[in-house]
């Protein structure tokens, strides 16, 4: 059974930074492409960043690009996400996903069979 067990969220003030952790288990991960998406307070879940499985290339939502970075340990079977210069609308609730196929499309929601419960971020002004 696959399983994503994120953590490292946490409440930060405007400009400061975080980095978020999700472990995988249950499948070889250096086969697995995985994703950040986030869902803010009342909105839908959106994407953030997406790696492929070999960790060479890299997607990025236009609102995180240059602030966030993805990257993933294959020796640690894990997935980060370095969050910098945090700012109030990026307080979300984080989730990690993963799939045991390269997407077609890194950014749907759709494209990830497995998920984390997910780990709040709160950015104060």
């Amino acid at each position: 059974q696959v399983r994503l067990v994120e953590s490292g969220g946490g409440s930060v003030q405007a400009g400061g930074s975080l980095r978020l952790s999700c472990v995988v288990s249950g499948r070889t991960f250096s086969n697995t492409p995985a994703a950040w998406f986030r869902a803010p307070p009342g909105k839908e879940r959106e994407f953030v960043a997406a790696i492929t499985w070999n960790g060479v290339s890299t997607y990025y939502a236009d609102s995180v690009k240059d602030r966030f970075t993805i990257s993933k340990d294959n020796a640690k079977n894990t997935v980060y996400l370095q969050m910098n210069i945090l700012q109030p609308p990026d307080t979300a609730v984080y989730y990690c996903a993963a799939d045991s196929t390269p997407p077609a499309y890194y950014d749907r929601e759709i494209s990830y069979d497995y998920w984390g419960q997910g780990t709040q971020v709160t950015v104060s002004s």
